[in-house]
């Protein structure tokens, strides 16, 4: 829905409440036009119902508002003597217009003093629920979301099974599109393998300002996967496919290492920015795959015991002469460190050379170790527009940009001429950013190199903190990976683990609440 749209259904909704209530407002003493005017009519029904002004802040926020409508319905219900179970179904169940059935039939006894404390101990536990999930639902949306690793795409950096908590301030919390969903889920229900939102209506993309002024090069990014289609969750419940919300689109983190206005490129593995390595932090630690040569006649000794003290977890392999063992994921640390290995004969690290298949923009042109350049799109700027280079902005105009009334761009190729809504067009402007994201793990990392640009509107959040780490191939205490329990995921330098210093201030916590509980006792006597 455009802006427009939304504007012109907040008015019927406007129109609906006063048709629905202003026959309360005049029996609570307020005058009946008060319950049309926009936002005012529901700062005076929240003086009718005794809850406070701030409570109508909570009814513009999307998903917020989902859960506060039924709170409305009833609260109001109740503020006129309908305190029964069955009203309070009838309320919710009606979504709301069981109140239209109060205003026009029934004698209305406005209750000016009702008692807000519940003397229900079931009701009194739903609202402190419902509150619950209010805050909690505020705190997930706009400020912090957790986040769990599952590949190891970004493998050293973040490991599979670090447990995070992702800040949506950072970037600026983008407000949500999907306006019905349920709380704190993501795609679907869980358990039940079902959606868990509709896709109508959806709100234009919008962002509150953030404590960063933009997305910088080698920022590890969680953003919503462009290409996700839903396939995999709906085949499990034999639906075909589905296209999904941008919002609803599966969570993926890789690292920014191109940013708006940028020309990237790849050469044998290593990125260039604009004509120059990409320097990363100490932190990240490339990774690629390597065929290490074996003496067969004198053999490293313990090299078992080698590759697990250098923790390599992603893809050992060894030949049939077993004369060569394949590492899909090894650092240049850890390639040097074989290197000087007694019984290895050579370290040599695998880099593609041909055409590879599913390389983006998918003109058989090249691989995941040489690629580009390629020019990232910046908001506002026109690049042309030829039958060479449409392959790399063809998505971006009919999937990611929309026309003025919010639809998708009628975008067609005649011979020679490339049509934007019938008209021949030779250049095109951007209307947003555009991000180009990588995965540490070179070899083993599904990333823009396959699926292309990621937009502006699907970035969700900056990894910040790590505040566990599971490792299910440990045994015992160590499934906890405790130096990486605390830390957090950017910074100078190497991770540094704040879980010790936790637990002191944790101790000193208790210790300080238990003597001033002896004290309070002391005095009371």
């Amino acid at each position: 829905m455009t802006l427009y749209q939304w504007f012109v259904f907040f008015l019927i909704i406007q129109v609906v409440h006063f048709l629905g209530t202003w026959k309360l407002y005049e029996a609570a003493g307020r005058k009946k036009w008060e319950a049309a005017i926009p936002v005012y009519n529901a700062i005076v029904l929240m003086k009718i119902i005794g809850r406070p002004t701030w409570w109508t802040l909570l009814l513009f926020i999307p998903i917020i508002n989902l859960i506060m409508f039924p709170v409305i319905w009833v609260e109001t219900l109740r503020s006129f003597g309908k305190n029964s179970q069955l009203d309070t179904i009838l309320g919710i169940v009606t979504c709301g217009l069981y109140i239209y059935y109060i205003n026009y039939t029934q004698k209305l006894n406005y209750n000016r003093d009702r008692n807000l404390d519940s003397k229900n101990k079931s009701a009194d536990t739903v609202s402190s629920l419902l509150f619950a999930i209010i805050v909690a639902t505020l705190v997930h949306t706009y400020f912090i979301q957790p986040y769990t690793i599952p590949t190891s795409s970004l493998e050293k950096s973040l490991l599979v099974g670090d447990f995070l908590f992702v800040s949506k301030v950072n970037y600026g919390a983008r407000v949500p599109m999907t306006t019905v969903a349920l709380p704190m889920v993501h795609d679907s229900i869980p358990m039940l393998k079902r959606k868990s939102y509709l896709s109508w209506p959806q709100l234009p993309y919008l962002r509150l300002p953030g404590i960063e002024d933009r997305i910088e090069r080698t920022d590890i990014v969680v953003f919503n996967w462009p290409v996700d289609t839903v396939y995999k969750f709906r085949q499990a419940i034999g639906i075909p496919g589905i296209i999904k919300p941008i919002d609803k689109e599966s969570n993926y983190v890789k690292r920014c290492v191109g940013i708006p206005g940028d020309s990237l490129a790849i050469k044998d593995g290593t990125i260039y920015i604009n004509g120059k390595v990409l320097q990363l932090p100490e932190r990240a630690k490339p990774q690629f795959s390597y065929a290490v040569g074996i003496d067969t006649k004198n053999p490293p000794a313990n090299l078992e015991n080698l590759i697990r003290e250098m923790d390599i977890t992603d893809g050992v392999g060894i030949n049939d002469s077993r004369d060569t063992i394949y590492f899909r994921a090894l650092t240049a640390a850890g390639a040097e460190r074989l290197k000087n290995t007694s019984g290895v004969t050579i370290v040599k690290r695998q880099i593609s050379r041909g055409p590879e298949a599913g390389i983006f923009p998918h003109i058989n042109k090249w691989n995941a170790d040489n690629f580009g350049p390629i020019y990232i799109p910046q908001k506002g700027k026109t690049v042309a527009l030829t039958l060479e280079s449409l392959p790399f902005y063809e998505r971006i105009i009919t999937t990611y940009e929309k026309d003025d009334n919010g639809n998708p761009n009628d975008l067609k190729v005649t011979g020679n001429e490339i049509r934007l809504k019938g008209k021949v067009i030779n250049s095109y402007t951007f209307k947003q950013d555009y991000y180009w994201m990588m995965g540490d793990n070179r070899h083993n990392s599904e990333d823009s190199r396959y699926w292309g640009y990621v937009p502006a509107d699907h970035i969700v959040g900056k990894p910040v903190f790590i505040w566990m780490s599971w490792d299910t191939n440990g045994k015992g205490i160590n499934k906890v990976r405790w130096d990486r329990v605390f830390t957090t995921v950017s910074g100078e330098g190497q991770p540094q683990s704040y879980f010790k210093i936790f637990l002191i201030l944790l101790g000193i916590f208790f210790v300080g609440e238990y003597f001033w509980k002896k004290r309070k006792e002391k005095n009371n006597i």
